[in-house]
């Protein structure tokens, strides 16, 4: 039975089922540098900030509830301040100076590596 057969049993329709199994990963650890004040914008963030030495965190984590934890370890951290959290997606954004989002990312990642068997990437930066 080739494919011409299936969509002819199947009246022209073919179902296509898909899965996501999501593993214990951190897939993006990435810092923005000296971001341009429309980016926060953009993002909804706060444009009222000093821009001299701020800086733009985020992380993209699976399990997607993972996040909740990650917000806690990298707020404490650094002063850095909590701009989005999502427990669906497993999206964290946080903003401040550069060097307290990257102290907050570090503790995210060596957090999730050595205490949560997690695997995770190296931190980008722009």
């Amino acid at each position: 039975m080739d494919i011409k057969d299936i969509i002819a049993e199947g009246e022209g329709r073919m179902r296509i089922v898909q899965e996501l199994v999501p593993g214990k990963e951190i897939t993006l650890a990435h810092v923005i540098a000296s971001p341009d004040p429309v980016l926060y914008k953009k993002l909804g963030l706060n444009p009222e900030l000093d821009f001299s030495g701020s800086a733009i965190g985020i992380l993209t984590i699976t399990p997607a509830e993972t996040a909740i934890i990650a917000a806690d370890i990298s707020t404490k951290a650094g002063n850095v301040d909590l701009s989005f959290v999502d427990r669906f997606s497993g999206t964290l954004i946080t903003t401040g100076l550069i060097s307290d989002v990257e102290s907050g990312i570090k503790a995210v990642l060596e957090f999730c590596r050595n205490k949560l068997g997690y695997k995770v990437c190296d931190i980008s930066k722009t």
